[in-house]
């Protein structure tokens, strides 16, 4: 299943590091591409809900826009 999110806070690539780093610790998370520029997170997971992944990238210290 794939998912887009709007994350707000991610300014460098340093950034985006964290946060695909934080959701490629998830169960069940297959792919994540975020990018700082247009504010996005795409992630290919299987049986993680939308919540859980939005719950690791809020840990990881950015803001999804829900």
């Amino acid at each position: 299943m794939e998912q887009s999110f709007t994350v707000t806070g991610m300014a460098c690539d340093g950034c985006e590091a964290n946060v695909e780093s934080a959701l490629g610790e998830l169960d069940g998370v297959d792919a994540v591409e975020a990018d700082h520029e247009r504010d996005t997170v795409e992630v290919s997971a299987a049986d993680v809900s939308t919540s859980d992944l939005a719950a690791a990238i809020e840990d990881a210290g950015y803001e999804v826009d829900r």
